[in-house]
């Protein structure tokens, strides 16, 4: 295939994500960063064929200055570009096979103990319909253990406060029902009967919006949480997904099994789910001391 072709069907395989695919918004712009990258490079490239040696070339070129976690996920992106073409008959071999993907380390993931999470949730203000809606957000994830995305993509009609439960859309587009608590039930009412618009009553309206009535984005409610954890004096420094990790790591310590924690969190994987398992040694020592005859 030749260059000009190659990166005119971008477009093409952008709008496969989000049709075929169902990515989210969020998912398909690190897509296009990644690829844009690559894109200029080829675009600069003497070599008239796309081919593994032009993949092979971009990595040493960008290899030094990124983490091997960023190199890996730009590969990734490379891949399913070509994997697309491949597919949707474009190309007839996918050159990206021969291109090894970069080892990565695994790291532990970060999250914050019961106590630190209890301290975050009661230190949230109620003084007004936005610190209230603060609040259900963050009591809702930390009870559901849903992606801080899928709570901003709920609409009113998406959560059953009698019920205690919500319909949510994870990745791919695929739905799953989960459960919530008294304290994320009582947040969300407070919060929906405090909302000064008539809109709130709606199933198709956004369920967490700004000061200005529009959905709420991730960049607003992460600068929220980067607020308050200062405020509560937690230095941990934990992104949004850090209150899904606790709810993971806080629902396994309590005895929950792997499976039930996999289909809650929405993984297609157990083994994505069982990074979760290093945190729960010591409820398997305690266990073991009580269950093992020759302990």
């Amino acid at each position: 295939m030749d260059k000009e072709t190659f990166i005119s069907l971008a477009e093409k395989f952008y709008q496969y994500l989000a049709a075929e695919r169902g990515a989210s918004p969020n998912t398909i712009r690190a897509y296009k960063g990644d690829l844009d990258n690559f894109m200029a490079f080829v675009a600069k490239s003497p070599a008239g064929e796309i081919d593994h040696k032009i993949i092979r070339a971009y990595i040493v070129a960008i290899y030094r200055g990124l983490k091997k976690s960023s190199l890996s996920r730009k590969v990734a992106s490379i891949r399913a570009y070509f994997r697309f073409l491949k597919r949707k008959g474009y190309i007839d071999d996918n050159p990206a096979l021969l291109v090894k993907n970069p080892r990565v380390e695994k790291h532990l993931p970060k999250f914050y103990t019961v106590d630190e999470m209890f301290l975050f949730l009661d230190a949230l203000p109620a003084d007004s319909w936005l610190s209230l809606r603060n609040r259900a957000m963050f009591e809702l994830i930390y009870s559901t253990g849903m992606r801080a995305s899928e709570a901003l993509g709920l609409d009113r009609g998406s959560v059953h406060l009698d019920g205690e439960w919500a319909l949510v859309k994870g990745k791919g587009g695929k739905e799953r029902i989960l459960p919530f608590g008294e304290k994320a039930r009582d947040a969300l009412k407070r919060y929906l009967d405090a909302r000064q618009d008539s809109t709130s009553i709606l199933n198709k309206s956004p369920l967490f919006v700004n000061a200005r009535g529009a959905r709420l984005s991730y960049r607003g409610l992460l600068k929220i949480m980067k607020k308050h954890q200062l405020k509560a004096g937690l230095l941990k420094d934990l992104a949004l997904h850090g209150i899904r990790h606790s709810f993971a790591t806080h629902m396994l310590g309590g005895g929950a099994d792997l499976r039930s924690i996999q289909e809650l969190l929405g993984h297609s994987k157990l083994s994505t789910t069982q990074k979760y398992t290093h945190i729960s040694m010591e409820k398997i020592m305690e266990i073991y001391d009580k269950a093992h005859p020759r302990r």
